[in-house]
């Protein structure tokens, strides 16, 4: 590895954004440090930060969670190590050929960009993409970038409707005229790509999924109260969280979610508002402490009469889940919340926003979600 090589060409600096210079910078940093320890001979390794609970604290100031310093040492001269150490190298070589040549790809499409039989052996650089995502997760926490700086993206899963104008890759996109399915909101969201023209929104209402979103789309609740409608299919991906974020701190629009009642809807809130646990270091740039949780509360059942068959049964696993939440540092200190998860274990039983539809079809866009934000009736 000593020997010197005719150093591949480099793309004009000029001729890139100013986000991908800074990104591209990194991880020619990171391979100067590499070639640099192989010409003096010395022991080649990576420091990656632990991406784990022990690693992650609660900044109270800030309300959000945050990646501490703890970091596991990745050497090419360890056996058990040397795999990934190279798979890490051989990622950011595949960033970088994306960064230069202006590209972006998916996930599934920069495994395949890199696999391959290493030369004058039987050995593949990836057995299988499982292997590949977690070396991708490492290198956005080694360089502290967006895996969308590295020009990878994930599949669209999220959807907005409602008065705004955007200019995504140049395109303009009235979000007001886009029929039933809404704008496919992209992986990759950053300000290069996606400017906002025009916003006549009050307010951002998130609905945990597709089916719920529909029907706020149908009825056109958006319109009637001048708001964004944005969903997330489940746990919102990255682009849905960053647009989130986007939109709450460049615009200054509030962000009210309407969730299930269980604690996978109140995990999704918790991720939403202080960030989560795997992507701890990104908090400062998707985290929203100011989101409120519109519901479904544990208190609707009775307060709206719903009917006993719409109950789901907690399953052992809801119950632990449930505990783990109520002692995340970010709710062992709130009343109100501390309440609405111990009411829900009390009731036995979880509740879908999709409940609602059995007092009527449009019962959560004609009285339940007007009522409560009427009443400013949320956990923060």
């Amino acid at each position: 590895m000593a020997a010197k090589t005719k150093p591949a060409p480099k793309a004009t600096p000029a001729k890139l954004p100013a986000v991908d210079l800074k990104t591209r910078k990194l991880i020619v940093a990171l391979a100067d440090e590499v070639a640099a320890a192989a010409e003096r001979r010395r022991d080649l390794w990576l420091d990656i930060p632990t991406r784990s609970l022990s690693n992650v604290r609660f900044n109270k100031a800030r309300k959000i969670v945050e990646m501490g310093g703890q970091k596991n040492r990745r050497q090419l001269f360890n056996l058990s190590q040397a795999k990934s150490y190279m798979q890490t190298l051989l990622v950011a070589t595949g960033c970088k050929q994306l960064i230069e040549q202006q590209k972006t790809t998916s996930i599934r499409g920069l495994y395949y960009l890199l696999k391959h039989t290493i030369e004058g052996t039987r050995e593949e650089t990836f057995a299988t993409q499982e292997e590949c995502d977690p070396i991708i997760e490492d290198l956005e926490v080694t360089l502290e970038s967006l895996r969308e700086e590295l020009h990878v993206y994930a599949s669209n899963r999220g959807g907005m409707v409602g008065p705004i104008t955007l200019i995504d890759s140049g395109d303009e996109i009235d979000c007001s005229r886009m029929g039933s399915g809404g704008y496919s909101i992209p992986s990759i969201v950053e300000a290069d790509i996606i400017k906002f023209k025009s916003c006549d929104a009050k307010f951002i209402l998130h609905v945990e999924k597709d089916t719920v979103w529909r029907r706020f789309n149908e009825d056109k609740f958006w319109r009637k109260h001048s708001c964004l409608l944005t969903h997330g299919g489940g746990q919102p991906p990255r682009g849905v969280r960053r647009m989130l974020y986007r939109l709450h701190h460049e615009l200054k629009l509030p962000i009210y979610c309407l969730l299930d009642n269980d604690p996978w809807g109140y995990y999704i809130y918790s991720v939403l508002k202080q960030g989560s646990i795997n992507l701890a270091y990104e908090s400062k740039r998707m985290a929203i402490p100011e989101a409120k949780f519109l519901g479904l509360r544990s208190r609707d059942y009775e307060r709206c009469k719903l009917n006993p068959s719409v109950q789901i049964a907690l399953a052992d696993s809801d119950v632990k889940r449930a505990k783990q939440i109520a002692a995340y540092p970010w709710f062992a200190g709130k009343k109100a919340w501390q309440k609405e998860i111990a009411t829900m274990l009390s009731n036995g039983f979880k509740l879908e926003v999709e409940a609602l539809i059995s007092k009527d079809i449009s019962y959560v866009t004609e009285t339940y979600a007007p009522e409560r934000l009427a009443e400013a009736d949320w956990l923060d």
